[in-house]
């Protein structure tokens, strides 16, 4: 949590307000306390006042960093690491670490990859959130082989937009809406990416709000069939919740045309299940349904960690140079070009 400042998280405050209901008891930060049932010696989930499941509370996805989106073919089915595959992670993390907190001299560091932990365009070093690992072996669960279906025929390919070489860069609008500081899209906002991963959940008896860190937007999802979703496309999609037993579905459809995750048609339906596994974690599964894209279903999962820090507001227009630097440079290469008559 990084170049960031201290700020009033007034929608969630408003959506409690709305949400919670008058006779429920309140910790000193407007959150409604939990119960938590017990069956004899063993404590279960804790609960709201209202007897769903408590999710409440801010979570981090940070020690899945190190963890493959795809399983490498090495571990097969495996979802788990052994001792000794785990062991291999942990001294690799340390290495790493070692390596991106060693002194950085910007004159004859390998520029090749900007923005690369290592090079003079990358974050500070010490931003990185790598103090713990999983022992996952890939964020994919499903197919069993933990790799992404093969992509339809129509497709052949996709992927997310930007501003990269080869590409047009005549103005902000050329560029992804990560890279102008917009959204990480959804579901890419709950998964972690260097820093910044963590999430927070407020409950209310038929709504739920999502805030990510990640770009600082708050999702806020009502958990009832009493309206209907807008005709229109949002940038988060039009998103419905439900109660399984004790996990929390959330259906999402009608995303804004590009957002689709991992260059999805625009037809794409997610499909997130949160669950809490126990006291330390809090377990959440995507599904990708996407005929048009993709020849099957497949589903990526997280494990959640209690985060006691909190979060802070990510600041990321205040500080978003590259979009500037992108463009000028960019002017620049044009006028070079110009200058030597388009050679």
């Amino acid at each position: 949590m990084k170049m960031r400042l201290f700020c009033s998280s007034g929608i969630l405050a408003i959506v409690m307000g709305f949400a919670v209901v008058a006779s429920s008891s309140l910790d000193a930060q407007g959150t409604p306390r939990a119960t938590s049932a017990v069956s004899g010696d063993r404590p279960l989930v804790p609960r709201t006042p209202w007897g769903t499941v408590d999710l409440q509370g801010t979570w981090t996805s940070e020690g899945e960093l190190g963890v493959p989106f795809e399983r490498p073919a090495q571990f097969g089915d495996r979802q788990y690491l052994t001792e000794e595959e785990f062991a291999d992670r942990l001294r690799r993390a340390r290495l790493q670490n070692e390596e991106a907190l060693a002194e950085i001299d910007v004159f004859t560091a390998d520029v090749s990859n900007a923005g690369a932990v290592g090079s003079p365009t990358s974050p500070p070093p010490h931003w990185l959130e790598r103090s713990t690992q999983s022992r996952r072996s890939s964020l994919v669960i499903d197919p069993p082989n933990g790799r992404i279906p093969a992509l339809t025929q129509s497709r052949g390919g996709g992927g997310r937009r930007g501003g990269g070489p080869g590409r047009s860069r005549d103005s902000a609008a050329d560029f992804s809406l990560y890279d102008r500081c917009i959204t990480r899209g959804l579901p890419g906002a709950i998964f972690p990416a260097i820093y910044n991963a963590n999430t927070r959940i407020v409950q209310g008896p038929d709504t739920v709000a999502i805030t990510y860190e990640m770009i600082h937007e708050t999702r806020v999802v009502p958990v009832d069939d009493r309206t209907s979703p807008p005709a229109f496309r949002q940038m988060q999609g039009n998103s419905r919740g439900r109660w399984d037993g004790d996990t929390l579905v959330i259906e999402t459809t009608g995303l804004l045309e590009g957002m689709a995750y991992r260059g999805g048609s625009s037809n794409q339906r997610l499909v997130e299940r949160f669950r809490r596994v126990d006291a330390e974690t809090l377990r959440y599964e995507l599904t990708v349904i996407d005929p048009e894209t993709w020849t099957a279903p497949w589903t990526v999962a997280l494990d959640l960690k209690p985060q006691s820090g909190g979060m802070f507001e990510y600041a990321c227009h205040e500080g978003n140079y590259a979009m500037r630097n992108m463009l000028s440079a960019a002017r620049a290469e044009e006028a070079a070009a110009a200058r030597s008559g388009g050679r």
